[in-house]
């Protein structure tokens, strides 16, 4: 143990401690900007820097470890003035447009500068500028950059893709995309992992608000959303709705108020997916000699782009399930227009995602199959339709339950779980589990893949067939195993994938908070919703049976093989609107 003082106070603290991590266990928050836990404490800001009595230079908190006999000062005047001087330097660079940022009011910046009381501004005023392509799905204005390198260390520690870098030298320094290339050309898979990380409005995603406000102001267009599973465990944080009052029924209501005239549930087609890629799995399984394994889930598609960039021989491995967005896109502009007597040539078809990669997979041309243009035409973030309900006065306190529209608001508890990590292979074992036994299965029996671990591994026993599964989140973590498989020191049947850690709990358009991850509480949310509803099975959906029964005919049949289905290995890349 080491023993110090910090403003007074005496403390002991294991050696190996930071002296930011030894202040907040007395209670003081030493304000940082560039500082991530475990990922970034380059201490490159200088916000957090601390005086030790009887030393000139001032301490990088972020990464000076407390050392016996220490007297620390974390807001003595030198500090101040230290501190006030680096974030003044920081805005004299930053275009400090507050009221046309997308982070205003949720801006690491903004709070310390404030804080600190910085009124003016006495340095002369120079934002950085940059050319971006706007339609691009992640957007970066280096107006706001404080080049604190997050993005960098997320993007290379966390998700293994190196898309970031330090361009130029001396004051011409810059963060960008690697090696000055342009951002199309980047191995980028676009989770929007860099965005939930920074601290300012530098990243962001591409804003569909106003063209969102156009179908709905059209009295011509029906409107039809879709609303993803991980959304429900995210959506109240963005307007300041506690967990006990952030209720499914709620957002139902909040997101009517805003003038849609059908609101379904993606769940159906979470449903819909299970039941194509899960007898995809079994039919492979069955002829295992024709084909290469594992087979990898294909629902995330900044998953989908990391294999075709990195490990382009692997693609034809994938599931050609399409994702539940582009299924639900595909049948609201088919079966469900006929069902609700809707001209399809009227609709306008919109999901709300916890994701940024969404947006680039409704303009890939091989997913859009219903004969009536994009299958999804706008795909809205959760922090897009939380702006979205406070631009229109939707007071929290006042909402009300509202169900989802009838029968393609119906979902099965194996659906809500395909926004936590592991989801997706539990909602698959206990269909598959049905399909070659016609017995349903304990629904907790596949358990196992749950939980916050980047890497897990079972083996499950169904109907006497071992079948050896693993689940993957984050990219690092999916490159890992990959390169496990290739070199052959691992071996599976099945196999899950998400981009973002945790799984759409935690993806890059989700609401953010400073220096939390909150993937792991979400899941917990979206476990919770399984374990009460009525219906836990992806088979048992009603609304699943009657599709199939009028329209989609059979899992991986004529109808629903053009419909559900999609040639990934032509998938092209390059982002389109």
């Amino acid at each position: 143990m080491v023993n110090l003082k910090i403003d007074g106070k005496k403390i002991s603290v294991k050696k190996g401690t930071t002296l930011m991590e030894a202040a907040e266990k007395i209670g003081i928050n030493i304000p940082h900007l560039c500082y991530l836990e475990g990922i970034n404490d380059i201490g490159a800001c200088r916000v957090c820097v601390v005086e030790n009595a009887g030393t000139d230079k001032l301490l990088a908190s972020c990464n000076t470890m407390a050392e016996e006999g220490m007297d620390i000062f974390t807001n003595s005047h030198k500090v101040r003035k230290a501190r006030r001087t680096n974030v003044e330097l920081l805005l004299s660079e930053h275009d400090c447009l507050c009221a046309t940022c997308v982070r205003s009011g949720n801006c690491e910046l903004q709070t310390v500068a404030n804080d600190l009381g910085i009124l003016e501004f006495p340095y002369h005023w120079q934002p950085e500028r940059n050319k971006w392509d706007k339609d691009f799905p992640l957007i970066r204005d280096a107006s706001k950059c404080i080049k604190c390198m997050r993005c960098v260390q997320v993007c290379d520690k966390i998700q293994d893709l190196h898309v970031w870098d330090v361009n130029g030298s001396g004051p011409h320094v810059t963060v960008g995309v690697a090696e000055g290339s342009d951002m199309q050309e980047a191995d980028c898979s676009l989770c929007g992992q860099c965005i939930t990380h920074c601290p300012t409005g530098a990243l962001r995603e591409r804003n569909d608000i106003d063209k969102m406000y156009e179908a709905l102001e059209d009295p011509e267009t029906v409107t039809i959303v879709q609303v993803a599973p991980a959304v429900r465990a995210a959506w109240g944080e963005g307007i300041g709705l506690p967990k006990n009052k952030a209720t499914l029924g709620r957002m139902v209501n909040g997101i009517r108020k805003l003038g849609f005239d059908y609101i379904f549930d993606t769940n159906f087609t979470a449903d819909l997916t299970i039941m194509e890629e899960g007898s995809e799995f079994l039919e492979r399984f069955k002829n295992k000699e024709n084909y290469n394994w594992p087979m990898f889930t294909s629902c995330c598609p900044g998953w989908v782009r990391f294999v075709k960039t990195q490990y382009p021989d692997m693609v034809k491995q994938l599931s050609t399930a399409k994702s539940p967005q582009q299924m639900f896109g595909a049948m609201i502009k088919t079966y469900i227009a006929k069902q609700l007597g809707v001209d399809p040539k009227k609709v306008f078809s919109v999901s709300v995602m916890p994701c940024t990669a969404k947006k680039y997979e409704r303009g890939v041309k091989q997913v859009n199959d219903s004969g009536y243009g994009s299958d999804v035409d706008i795909v809205l973030t959760t922090r897009e339709i939380n702006r979205m309900m406070r631009a229109s006065h939707v007071n929290p306190e006042t909402l009300k339950n509202e169900e989802f529209d009838d029968v393609f608001g119906i979902g099965s508890g194996a659906a809500v779980i395909f926004g936590a990590t592991g989801g997706v292979m539990e909602a698959a074992l206990r269909s598959a589990y049905f399909l070659l036994t016609g017995e349903n299965p304990d629904p907790d029996a596949f358990k196992k893949v749950r939980g916050m671990e980047g890497w897990k591994e079972a083996e499950f026993d169904v109907s006497g067939a071992t079948v050896r599964v693993a689940v993957a989140s984050g990219l690092g973590n999916t490159r890992k195993l990959i390169e496990a498989i290739r070199a052959g020191e691992v071996s599976y049947d099945f196999v899950e994938i998400m981009a973002c850690p945790g799984g759409c709990a935690g993806g890059g358009g989700q609401p953010i908070h400073e220096g939390e991850e909150m993937a792991e509480d979400r899941g917990k949310i979206l476990y919770g919703l399984d374990k009460v509803n009525e219906l836990r099975f992806s088979h048992e959906n009603p609304a699943i049976l009657k599709s199939y029964e009028e329209f989609l005919e059979k899992p991986l049949g004529h109808k629903s093989h053009k419909l559900l289905h999609t040639d990934l290995t032509k998938w092209d890349i390059e982002v389109k609107q």
